[in-house]
C-alpha cells in the first residue's frame, strides 16, 4: 500500500502537537519550510502496515494572510497533495475552532475533525452530539484525549477511510442566498480560467473579495485578469452597499453565521456554567494584586530546583571528566598532543556539559510550566508592566519567555505579533532574556564566589535584571525609533491540564540534545581556536599572557578595567562569547584547565575575579551581544543587516551602563 501524507491543523493550545507526539514518538524532526523560517515538524507512524506521514502545521485561529504561519498553513492543504488534514479542536471552545475549520472547508481539505479535550467540556457540562456535527459538516468527527489512548486507534482507523474515501466540503458551506449567488457568479468568472489554482474556485472568490495581497497577485498572471477583477469589484460594491459593511465583515459574519447554526443543533451548555477548576486557579494567578508576586515566586523557585537537583550531577560529571583527563595525560604523558585532548577538547568542551543536568532540570521545569497553560498567564500576568509602562502588550512576553531557553525561536515568535513596528521592538528585548546559553556562565561564577544559600538568589536577579533592562529599553525605543504605538491585548488562556509525563520528557530532551549537539560543533570549533591561540607562538606557557590568546586579551582589556574585570583572560572570554554564551565557560576551562580539578579551577578564577567583579561580568553575559545564531535570525525575519546592527549597538551600550553602575554602585556600598 503506498504511504499517506495527513496535516495537522488547529488553533494553538488545542493539543495538536501532544496528538502528534503521542502518535509520531521519537520517528519525528523538526525543519523550516523551503523558502521559509518558520519551524515545521514532520514524523511518522505506521498502521495496518502503511506508513503515514504526518506534519504538524503551526497553530492559526484563521487561514488570512496575515501571519507567515497562515500562509504556510493554507498553501500545504492547496498545493502538498496531502490525503488528509486533521483538524484538531477543543471542544469546550467549539465556537473559536470551528471558524478554522470553516476556512479550510472553503479550501476544499479532505478533512477529518478530532475533537479534543472532551474531559473539559464535561466538566463545563456541555453535551456535544458529534454524529449531528458529522452529518451537518459531511466530514467524520471523532471523538480523541489527546495526552492518552481514548479514541486513538478510531482516529487512525478514520484518517487511512478518509485518505481512500476523500469528500468535497465545499458545498456543504451555507452562507445565505445574497452572498451565495454574488460568490457564484464570481465563481463562474473565475472558472473561465481552467489554470487558475489548484484552490476552488470558491475560495478564489471568498479571497479576492477580501483582498487577499497573495490571491490578488496569482489573478495577475491570468489572462482572465480584467474580467475577474471589475467582477470582484462589482460584486464587492454591491455587497457593500446592502450590508453596511466591508466585505471582510460580510464574510467573517457569514461564517460565524454558519458556525452559529452548527451549534444550535449539536451544542447544549447548562442554563449557568460552572466554575471550572482553571477559573478558581485563574481568580489566584492572574489576580492584579497576587499575579505578579506569584510568577516572581515560581521564577526563583525555578532557579533554586536548578541548583539544589543538579549540583550533584554536575560535580559527578566534572570528577568523571577529571579522571579521563588524568588518564590520557598518563598514558601520552606532557605532549603536544595531550594538551590539545585535555585543554582543548576536554577542557572546551567538558567544561560546558558539565551543566548539562542544570540545563536539562531547567528545560524540565518551563516545560512543565508551559504545557500546563501556566506561562500564558504569565504573559497576562505582565500585560499591565508591558502595556502601561512600555506601549507594547503582554502577548510581547510569550517570545520573550523563549528567549529564556533560546534566542532564536524567541525571535521566530514575534510573527504572532500584529504590528510590524511591535513586532522589531519585541526582538530588540528577546537578547536581554537570560538564555539557556548563559546559564553555565552563571553556574560557573556563581558555584565559585557564592555560598550555596544565594546562588538560587543570585541567579534569580540576574533574570530578572535582564526583564527590567529590557521594559526601559523598550520604553526608550517608543520614545525615540517608535513613537505613538500601542495595541490591545487580545489573548487566549487555554484550559489548565496535566501535561504527560511523555510530552514534558520529549520537549526535555529535544532541547538538551540541542545544548549538547552545540557543544560538539560550535563550542568544540571554539575550543580547537582557543587552544590554538593558547599555545602559540611555540616556545611559551600554555594560556599565558606571552600566548596568542593573551596578547588578544591584553589589547581589549583596559575596556572592560572600569566595569570591574579588566584581566586579559575575562576581556578575551568575552569576545570569544561572541560565538556563542556558551563559549565564555569554554575559554575559562580552556585557558586554567580542568585535569587538575574543579577546585583548582575555582582557585583560578578567584584569581580573576572578586565576587563584586563577578557579578557585574555576570550582567554584561546577560546584556552584550547575543550570538550569531540570533542576530542571523533577525536578519532574516527583518530582511536585511539594518535592525541586527542597531540591536549590536543597543546591547553593547546597555550591557556597559549596567555592569558600570553596578559595579561602581557596589564599590560605594562597600562590596569588593
Amino acid at each position: 500500500m503506498a504511504d499517506l501524507k495527513i496535516g495537522f491543523a488547529g488553533n494553538p493550545n488545542v493539543g495538536k502537537t501532544t496528538l502528534f507526539n503521542q502518535l509520531t514518538g521519537m520517528n519525528q524532526h523538526v525543519g523550516n519550510w523551503p523558502g521559509k523560517t518558520v519551524e515545521k515538524a514532520e514524523g511518522h507512524y505506521d498502521f495496518n502496515g502503511r506508513r503515514v506521514n504526518v506534519v504538524d502545521l503551526p497553530g492559526n485561529y484563521a487561514l488570512s494572510a496575515h501571519s507567515i504561519e497562515e500562509i504556510v498553513s493554507r498553501d500545504f492543504i492547496v498545493d502538498e497533495d496531502s490525503d488528509v488534514i486533521v483538524n484538531v479542536v477543543d471542544a469546550s471552545n467549539l465556537e473559536r475552532n470551528l471558524y478554522l475549520t470553516v476556512q479550510m472547508m472553503e479550501l476544499g481539505a479532505n478533512l477529518v475533525l478530532a475533537s479534543n479535550m472532551n474531559k473539559f467540556a464535561q466538566r463545563k457540562g456541555y453535551e456535544i452530539k458529534y454524529d449531528v456535527l458529522s452529518e451537518l459538516l459531511g466530514v467524520p468527527v471523532i471523538e480523541i484525549e489527546a495526552n492518552s489512548n481514548i479514541g486513538i486507534n478510531r482516529l487512525l482507523e478514520t484518517i487511512e477511510y478518509a485518505a481512500e474515501h476523500p469528500v468535497d466540503t465545499v458545498e456543504r458551506l451555507v452562507y445565505g442566498p445574497e452572498l451565495f449567488e454574488h460568490l457564484t457568479e464570481l465563481q463562474e468568472v473565475i472558472d473561465e480560467d481552467k489554470n487558475m489554482s489548484k484552490a476552488p474556485s470558491r475560495w478564489i472568490a471568498i479571497k479576492l473579495l477580501e483582498n487577499d495581497e497573495i490571491v490578488l497577485d496569482m489573478v495577475e498572471n491570468s489572462p482572465k485578469r480584467n474580467r475577474i477583477l471589475k467582477t470582484t469589484d462589482d460584486v464587492r460594491s454591491h455587497l457593500e452597499s446592502i450590508y453596511g459593511e466591508s466585505c471582510e465583515e460580510i464574510i467573517a459574519n457569514a461564517r460565524y453565521a454558519f458556525i452559529d447554526g452548527l451549534l444550535k443543533e449539536v451544542l447544549f451548555k447548562p442554563q449557568v456554567e460552572k466554575e471550572t477548576i482553571t477559573d478558581k486557579i485563574d481568580n489566584i494567578v492572574t489576580n492584579r494584586i497576587f499575579g505578579l508576586p506569584i510568577f516572581l515566586l515560581i521564577m526563583f523557585l525555578t532557579f533554586e530546583i536548578t541548583f539544589v537537583v543538579g549540583a550533584p550531577f554536575q560535580d559527578l560529571i566534572g570528577e568523571g571528566f577529571n579522571l579521563l583527563g588524568e588518564w590520557i595525560i598518563s598514558i601520552l604523558g606532557h605532549s603536544m598532543l595531550s594538551s590539545f585532548l585535555v585543554d582543548g577538547v576536554i577542557g572546551g568542551v567538558g567544561g560546558v556539559l558539565v551543566f548539562v543536568p542544570q540545563i536539562a532540570i531547567l528545560f524540565f521545569i518551563i516545560s512543565f510550566l508551559e504545557d500546563s497553560g501556566y506561562l500564558a498567564r504569565a504573559a497576562f500576568v505582565m500585560d499591565w508592566v508591558m502595556h502601561k509602562l512600555v506601549g507594547l502588550h503582554g502577548k510581547a512576553f510569550i517570545p520573550m519567555i523563549l528567549g529564556f531557553g533560546c534566542g532564536v525561536p524567541g525571535i521566530m515568535a514575534t510573527r504572532t505579533m500584529e504590528h510590524e513596528k511591535d513586532r522589531i521592538i519585541t526582538m530588540f528585548l528577546i537578547p536581554f532574556m537570560s538564555c539557556s546559553a548563559r546559564y553555565p556562565v552563571y553556574l560557573l561564577l556563581v558555584g565559585a564566589f557564592f555560598v550555596k544559600s544565594l546562588q538560587g538568589i543570585v541567579i534569580f536577579s540576574l533574570y530578572m535584571i535582564g526583564i527590567i533592562v529590557a521594559i526601559i529599553v523598550a520604553y526608550m525605543l517608543k520614545k525615540t525609533l517608535f513613537k505613538d504605538l500601542s495595541a490591545p491585548f487580545v489573548m487566549e488562556l487555554p484550559d489548565y491540564k496535566m501535561p504527560t509525563a511523555k510530552g514534558i520528557l520529549m520537549h526535555t530532551w529535544e532541547k538538551s540534545y540541542g545544548f549538547v549537539r552545540k557543544a560538539g560543533t560550535i563550542i568544540l570549533a571554539a575550543a580547537v581556536v582557543i587552544w590554538i591561540l593558547s599555545s602559540f607562538p611555540a616556545g611559551v606557557t600554555y594560556g599565558s599572557q606571552e600566548s596568542f590568546i593573551g596578547m588578544i586579551g591584553t589589547a581589549i582589556a583596559p575596556i572592560f578595567a572600569p566595569l570591574g574585570f579588566g584581566s586579559w583572560q575575562a576581556s578575551v572570554s568575552i569576545l570569544f562569547g561572541l560565538v556563542a554564551k556558551e563559549v565564555v565557560v569554554s575559554t575559562f576551562s580552556s585557558l586554567f584547565g580542568v585535569a587538575e580539578g574543579s577546585f583548582a579551577m575555582m582557585n583560578a578564577m578567584h584569581g580573576v575575579f572578586t565576587p563584586l567583579s563577578a557579578y557585574s561580568f555576570m550582567v554584561f553575559v546577560l546584556l552584550y551581544v547575543p550570538c550569531f545564531a540570533t542576530l542571523a535570525t533577525v536578519k532574516q525575519e527583518t530582511g536585511g543587516w539594518k535592525w541586527p546592527m542597531v540591536m549590536t549597538a543597543v546591547t553593547i551600550i546597555t550591557a556597559f551602563i549596567v555592569s558600570f553602575a553596578v559595579y561602581n554602585i557596589g564599590l560605594l556600598l562597600g562590596f569588593a
